[in-house]
């Protein structure tokens, strides 16, 4: 019969080599999650700031003769929150190569607001992503998100007036001062 004591030397070097097998494997398991959160974190900042540049370009009027680019500039404030590394975001010899395209104004039905991204895979994964195809030509993933609103609640657009604020100011501002 054997005692507790003889059963305790026959298992005293299991755990050691159960976490000498586990340990690269969790290792392994946490670079897997690495890539696909840093791609996550940037959908989010971009959608983020999409969807607040589409906010501020429902207010853009062309008579105050508001350029692109202060909302380009805007929408690149909120951007800011991506690390200027590679893994996160590309930048080209020249500067930021952020590329956001800006589609209509206050006087709308809609405006939309698309942002591109490239981001350099890590180093395992740039082999696995050619192979699954999931790279583009330059060897990055590209990431696009495209945020499209309204201008107007619906029942500012079935108006008379249409989706014409100053109709609908002089109108009000006529009532009252009656």
């Amino acid at each position: 019969m054997y005692s507790c004591t003889d059963m305790v030397r026959g298992e005293r070097g299991q755990a050691t080599v159960e976490a000498a097998f586990l340990t690269p494997l969790v290792f392994v398991l946490l670079l897997l999650l690495i890539q696909p959160g840093i791609l996550l974190y940037n959908h989010m900042v971009m959608q983020a700031a999409a969807s607040e540049g589409c906010r501020l370009l429902a207010t853009r009027t062309d008579a105050a003769g508001a350029a692109d680019d202060k909302y380009r500039s805007y929408i690149l404030r909120r951007l800011g929150a991506v690390p200027p590394q590679d893994n996160f975001h590309v930048h080209n010899a020249g500067g930021c190569s952020w590329e956001i395209e800006l589609v209509g104004n206050e006087g709308s039905l809609e405006v939309a607001v698309t942002i591109r991204n490239k981001a350099r895979p890590l180093p395992l994964f740039d082999g696995a992503g050619r192979l699954l195809g999931i790279l583009g030509d330059s060897g990055t993933f590209e990431q696009e998100v495209t945020v499209r609103m309204s201008t107007q609640p619906p029942w500012a657009a079935s108006s008379p007036e249409g989706l014409n604020p100053r109709a609908w100011v002089e109108k009000n501002l006529g009532q009252e001062d009656e």
